[in-house]
């Protein structure tokens, strides 16, 4: 069985590498925990039982890090990711790390595991970076992509159910491909929208009540309304025009699809600017017309129409304004 693992959360990834490294290495694997300098990693002391093989198992410490993702397709080679020039990016902010490790005599071996795809030449690439900035051998170094992910699962299926892979506790995550559709057809048509002369529609409460039953901070909301307030008009009279009746009705998907996730996963955020910046970040990571230059701004004004709006969020029982 396949798994959207971009759909995971952090902590459900990292109990899945735990699982599976208890059966590459052995049952002393102990989780993941955050270390003095904010990383978390894994860790088993002893002979490894198969990794990376019986016959030549590890033996030692070794340090074990997940790095997990949402978004959609992504490499290991990726300048976010990998980047030899750079200590900008994850491998870059393992390294210091791995050599602190690695001078205090804490760790033998280095595994990685990931939600992307890894191919040959990178991997050669990647391997022999670390040993050559932290001093391990390439032979002690592991990287594990997603393929890779897959293989070991099928061996250890049970992992997955002791990782509890359940899509129930899944984190807030939303599909962006009707939303990019619509944001790029907006931008198409925003020079011609920008000429109307339309005040801003009125939202359905008072956006003070509203934001007071959303916990939105009084600072988030005025740099939201003071940013993308004047912008609404053109996004209504857009989606009101006949011609876009097929991207009204995706735009209604998008906004049903966020509401109800928003409404299942609330809890897990303590305030609505919360909610909203992790809806912007998730839909940046996956989606790549929606992270361009030119439709990131807009993407956070259709994101502002439907709090404003009230297509998503708490309206309560409030007075319509």
């Amino acid at each position: 069985m396949k798994y959207a693992y971009e759909d995971l959360s952090d902590k459900q990834f990292e109990d899945l590498v735990v699982f599976l490294c208890q059966k590459l290495l052995g049952i002393s694997v102990q989780g993941f925990a955050e270390g003095p300098d904010g990383g978390r990693d894994a860790k088993f002391v002893g002979t490894a039982e198969l990794h990376p093989s019986k016959a030549a198992p590890w033996v030692g410490t070794t340090i074990i890090q997940a790095k997990h993702t949402n978004g959609y397709n992504r490499r290991f080679s990726e300048s976010d990711f990998f980047n030899a020039e750079s200590n900008q990016n994850v491998i870059g902010e393992e390294i210091g790390r791995i050599k602190t490790l690695r001078d205090g005599k804490q760790l033998d071996h280095y595994m990685l595991f990931a939600n992307r795809r890894l191919g040959g030449n990178t991997e050669s690439v990647i391997r022999a970076h670390i040993s050559k900035e932290c001093g391990i051998p390439e032979a002690s170094i592991y990287l594990c992509d997603i393929e890779q992910l897959e293989k070991w699962l099928k061996l250890f299926p049970e992992a997955a159910k002791l990782a509890s892979l359940d899509p129930i506790d899944s984190p807030l995550i939303v599909s962006p491909d009707d939303l990019a559709e619509v944001v790029q057809a907006i931008a198409l048509q925003r020079e011609e929208l920008s000429k109307i002369l339309d005040d801003p529609p009125a939202p359905r409460i008072s956006y003070d009540k509203k934001n007071a039953l959303n916990n939105m901070t009084p600072e988030y909301a005025e740099a939201q309304r003071k940013r993308y307030l004047k912008e609404t008009a053109q996004i209504r009279t857009f989606l009101a025009a006949p011609e876009n009746d097929k991207l009204l009705q995706m735009y209604e998907s998008v906004v049903d699809e966020f509401q109800l996730k928003i409404i299942a996963k609330r809890k897990d955020y303590q305030t609505f600017d919360e909610v909203m910046e992790y809806l912007v970040d998730l839909l940046f990571g996956r989606d790549a017309v929606l992270r361009q230059h030119g439709h990131k701004r807009l993407t956070r004004v259709v994101l502002f129409y439907m709090y404003w709006n009230c297509d998503i969020g708490e309206v309560g029982d409030a007075e319509t304004k």
